[in-house]
């Protein structure tokens, strides 16, 4: 049983993700299905009855039970993967990334005592949150987010993993998109935040 515990919790290569991923999509195609987890929170206000107001949550929110099913699914594996089967070993990103990470004030995965290593301290921390960088960074990425995702007709797993299997030419804008959005954020809004 220790060994099956150690191998759950240690690192794995990326191909096997990568094959359960592509895994996951054929059968989703071959059932005439779609993925997307921004989806489920329209399906969610569906089911609170949302659709007695709107006409966008008016749709037979049953259809998307197996959705909902994955995105509970993903909650509990986070839990289980923070809790019961943690890797010690600080993410694994190359090293000019933490370099730049500290050149512009940030720690790198690891270097600060008692915090997680996939969300950096000086923005995630207890104390950051009612900063003006913690709300910056949380309350306008939150907005953003959601407003981008609405937009854009979903969000990224949405269009990269699904959209793009299913050779859609806007899935394949919108990753660009993601990409472009997340090199500024990188490089020019990120700095900006963490100067605040």
């Amino acid at each position: 049983m220790q060994d099956i515990i150690s191998l759950i919790s240690s690192s794995w290569h990326w191909s096997v993700s990568g094959a359960l991923i592509a895994l996951t999509m054929f059968l989703l195609l071959y059932a005439g299905r779609e993925f997307g987890v921004s989806s489920n929170l329209r399906t969610m206000c569906a089911i609170a009855g949302a659709g007695k107001r709107h006409d966008f949550f008016r749709f037979d929110w049953k259809e998307q039970r197996w959705n909902l099913l994955f995105i509970g699914g993903a909650v509990i594996g986070g839990f289980l993967a923070f809790y019961v089967f943690p890797n010690p070993e600080p993410v694994q990103i190359s090293s000019a990334t933490v370099t730049y990470l500290n050149s512009i004030g940030i720690s790198g995965p690891g270097e600060t005592a008692g915090f997680t290593s996939y969300l950096p301290a000086e923005l995630f921390a207890a104390d950051q949150i009612f900063s003006l960088r913690g709300l910056v960074s949380l309350v306008g990425g939150g907005i953003l987010i959601g407003f981008g995702t609405r937009w854009a007709g979903g969000c990224t797993s949405g269009h990269a993993i699904s959209g793009l299997s299913n050779l859609q030419l806007p899935s394949l804008i919108a990753v660009i998109g993601f990409f472009i959005g997340g090199l500024l954020m990188s490089w020019l809004f990120l700095p900006f935040i963490v100067s605040l």
